[in-house]
């Protein structure tokens, strides 16, 4: 590894802007308020246009970033593509403000039906109704609606130019080949870009390396952490030198791959001892059992948005188990759903 992108990823250095490669940068966007801290977006420069990974929050903060990044990369004047990796608001709040006349946003086949319904009131009050059988208490459940970044941050746009792309298509920028390589599992359509010349893997939100990324349920992805696993198992088969993730710094690829199977492996092992223990838990109370690297001394003290993330994770592990056949979910007559240990 470059030892300039070393120091880069190993030292958290905000608005520092790095040329990786020639033509190719990662910004920095600041994360206001949120655990991530910051996003890596990446830019691409191209001698008719150039393309942009990944943008941040829909805030001042990351807009300015974002734009003086661009500046320090000379590509204030660019035409310029967005790359989006995955429908996630730290990466797509800005979309439709970077993207340059006539440009497209990319983004893949699997999220492409959020960049509507994410943003509609129909699909959240779904995902409501799913928490609140999951026993999320409706009280907290409606304390996180003016706050949770998943639901405020996004595009304020219904844009008419995204393009979806698939598994194995080839973008070309520049000088550089870039292939797309769909990997769901921290969302449908969670896409990484593999410079195969390079060696170089951009990651996003597929793999990070000092935290864990978040595997939730999803409506139209039965077993999210299943697929997370085989897409996880798809990208470990490539002859990666860099990996670039979405947030914070980068280390060795397989070595980090390896520790996250080793993560979910634990965490469905503590997940069934939980059941096992008090069988007939709902996925709330569930998460509540489930030991998370936060600081809060208690269930009670954790952040209401952190509590609505940690029960989708717990959803998430539940459906595993589920597939595995070592759960099940028995309906309760309250319409709230309560997971049992099999055997």
């Amino acid at each position: 590894m470059n030892p300039a992108v070393r120091q880069l990823y190993d030292v958290h250095a905000p608005y520092r802007v790095v040329e990786i490669l020639p033509g190719i940068f990662r910004i920095p966007v600041p994360l206001p308020r949120n655990p991530l801290r910051e996003l890596n977006a990446y830019l691409i420069r191209g001698r008719e246009r150039s393309l942009l990974i990944d943008t941040g929050f829909r805030l001042p903060e990351c807009r300015q970033a974002l734009r003086e990044g661009l500046q320090a990369a000379g590509a204030e004047g660019d035409p310029l593509d967005v790359f989006l990796t995955h429908i996630h608001t730290d990466h797509t709040g800005l979309a439709g403000e970077m993207v340059r006349p006539g440009g497209s946003l990319y983004m893949g086949r699997g999220d492409f039906p959020f960049t509507r319904q994410a943003y509609e009131d129909a699909y959240w009050v779904g995902i409501d109704q799913r928490f609140l059988r999951e026993g999320f208490p409706p009280e907290e459940l409606k304390a996180t609606r003016g706050t949770n970044p998943a639901r405020n941050l996004g595009p304020q746009l219904d844009l008419p130019n995204y393009r979806m792309v698939e598994d194995g298509e080839v973008l070309t920028v520049g000088e550089y080949t870039l292939q797309v390589i769909a990997t769901p599992g921290h969302t449908p359509g969670q896409l990484c870009l593999w410079l195969e010349e390079a060696g170089i893997l951009f990651t996003a939100d597929h793999v990070l390396f000092d935290i864990t990324p978040n595997i939730t349920m999803w409506p139209h992805m039965p077993n999210a952490l299943g697929r997370y696993l085989e897409s996880l198992e798809k990208v470990r088969a490539l002859p990666v030198r860099l990996a670039l993730p979405g947030h914070r710094h980068t280390a060795d690829l397989g070595e980090r791959i390896q520790a996250l199977f080793t993560h979910h492996r634990n965490r469905v092992g503590e997940t069934l001892a939980i059941l096992q223990r008090e069988p007939g838990l709902t996925a709330y109370e569930t998460a509540s059992r489930m030991h998370w690297d936060i600081k809060a001394a208690s269930w009670a003290e954790f952040p209401l948005n952190q509590k609505w993330f940690a029960t989708g994770e717990a959803l998430a592990h539940l459906e595993y188990l589920m597939e595995e056949g070592q759960v099940t979910r028995e309906p309760g007559r309250d319409g709230v759903s309560r997971y049992v240990a099999v055997g």
